[in-house]
């Protein structure tokens, strides 16, 4: 009878780095690409909940494969890396930044900034349009600052979320 996947894996979790790296040799049927210990003991046990559960259909991983093979910045990753190997001087090589398309001061959208002011806890979301506060969308946390105090402020100072070294206000 086979063991239930809840025992194999607290059998996992009492292993060590060489009797893991034996059992990911049986399950993977190939040599560890790690001897980290909770690398294996996790891609292990991925494994075997993977096999219980079925996994992904071969469609899906097919579907995997195909997208992470055309990401452009993947791409040009190992074009610059194999003319690095092949001695190609940097100058010669491209490079890129990625930079978020959002001011990297504030959350996300859908995240919150919170501040205490005069005893109150105010609570301004953030949105892709711009944020929301008390109900009302503002297209500015200059907009909702000013709101709040009754006189011009620069938002990112009034919410805290200046960059270090900058502390002015308006």
């Amino acid at each position: 009878m086979k063991k239930p996947i809840r025992d194999q894996i607290n059998e996992l979790a009492a292993m060590s780095v060489r009797e893991l790296q034996q059992k990911y040799r049986e399950a993977f049927d190939a040599e560890p690409e790690s001897s980290h210990r909770q690398f294996l003991f996790r891609k292990i046990a991925w494994h075997l909940q993977a096999k219980e559960d079925g996994g992904l259909a071969e469609p899906v991983r097919q579907l995997a494969r195909d997208i992470a093979r055309d990401v452009a910045l993947r791409n040009r990753v190992v074009t610059n890396a194999v003319k690095r190997r092949a001695g190609l001087p940097i100058e010669q090589t491209a490079t890129t930044t990625i930079t978020p398309d959002h001011d990297s001061r504030l959350p996300m959208p859908g995240g919150v900034i919170v501040k205490q002011f005069r005893g109150e806890t105010l609570v301004v979301k953030v949105t892709d349009q711009g944020f929301e506060f008390r109900d009302r969308r503002y297209s500015s946390l200059s907009a909702i600052a000013h709101e709040i105090t009754g006189t011009k402020w620069n938002g990112f100072a009034f919410f805290g979320l200046m960059k270090e070294g900058t502390h002015g206000r308006r």
